[in-house]
């Protein structure tokens, strides 16, 4: 009877142990079991850790279809930095966990890239993460990511939107695109209703499509603490699958409905396109994607024109898109 193998089973051994060269070539600082991070928490009364996870979705099958893995771990990044910068939190370190039916330590490695990039923009450090071998369980050159970020914030500081109140401004921080919310929609539209192919062309688009769907998602860390420190910023909403509609309100108190003045920015051409192509209707485009508002803060009325300001000279371009008015907790759409 001839013996069978790890890899006859379709998990190579050898392959790992590349990605792992790799890896320690790339980011030297990660342990041979776990991480560990030493906590800087010094001039904090009260330090409070904050932990979130979130994945890349759908916008894993585009990079997929172009062989494009250089961004998405920007995408990953930026999921979980933009969530823990809610509350206040600065980033401290970040895991990732991911899973193929055939690793290919070229294809990992442009993934991590992207993750290592992104922890470099977020300030925050790479200190492990899980490659898993599944065959079986994903077909193809099929994979998933899915990360996890732990932050610091001092309780006093903590941003819960407990203080919003009526005449407050809401600013916008306009995102890079359609981030990584959204996709499946994305799809069907353009590949399934349009005929479109991921290397496509169209003229109300700059780029291809793949160009287009995989701009990598904007992190705000910097730019939003930044301001959390010169602002009296009451509350910020990452705006992620949901759009404005669902997202905003998990921020607000009771007794106040935030006002969202449609007409004050330029809603990106990919979302028009989508919108009017479905068709989709209006109320579902803001339930489903960004629609180039990013990240949202609420700031009082007097700081508005300041605060956009300093978000642009901080590199992220921001617009006062609504108003905090009394009533029943919920987003309207002017």
């Amino acid at each position: 009877m001839n013996p069978i193998s790890y890899e006859d089973s379709g998990v190579s051994i050898d392959e790992q142990d590349r990605f792992i060269e790799r890896i320690k070539a790339i980011n030297p600082d990660i342990g041979g079991f776990s991480g560990v991070f030493p906590l800087p928490l010094k001039g904090m009364t009260e330090p409070c850790l904050v932990a979130g996870t979130d994945g890349v979705g759908t916008k894993l099958l585009v990079a997929e279809m172009t062989d494009r893995y250089d961004t998405i771990g920007i995408d990953l990044v930026a999921m979980v930095v933009n969530d823990l910068i809610c509350c206040g939190a600065r980033p401290l370190f970040f895991l990732d966990y991911y899973a193929t039916g055939k690793l290919s330590a070229d294809h990992a490695t442009k993934v991590l890239k992207g993750i290592v990039e992104g922890c470099r923009q977020s300030n925050c450090q790479l200190v492990g993460g899980e490659t898993a071998e599944l065959p079986g369980l994903y077909s193809g050159k099929h994979f998933d990511l899915a990360g996890f970020g732990v932050g610091v914030v001092d309780r006093s500081k903590v941003i819960d939107g407990a203080r919003v109140q009526a005449g407050d401004a809401i600013i916008g921080l306009l995102s890079s695109g359609i981030h990584s919310n959204g996709l499946s929609l994305a799809r069907k539209v353009l590949f399934e209703k349009m005929g479109l192919t991921a290397t496509d062309s169209h003229p109300e688009l700059q780029g291809s499509v793949a160009d287009n769907l995989l701009t990598p998602t904007r992190i705000y860390v910097g730019p939003a603490l930044m301001l959390a420190e010169e602002f009296d910023v009451r509350s910020i909403a990452h705006i992620t699958g949901g759009g404005l509609l669902d997202n905003l309100p998990r921020v607000l108190p009771k007794g106040v409905q935030a006002r969202i003045d449609t007409s004050a920015w330029q809603v990106p051409a990919l979302f028009q396109l989508i919108g009017r192509e479905g068709p989709v209707e209006r109320r579902e485009m803001f339930r489903t994607f960004n629609m180039g508002v990013g990240l949202v803060l609420i700031v009082p009325a007097a700081q508005a024109s300041a605060a956009v300001k300093r978000a642009g000279e901080l590199g992220c371009p921001a617009v006062q898109i609504g108003e905090i008015a009394a009533g029943e907790r919920c987003v309207r759409l002017d």
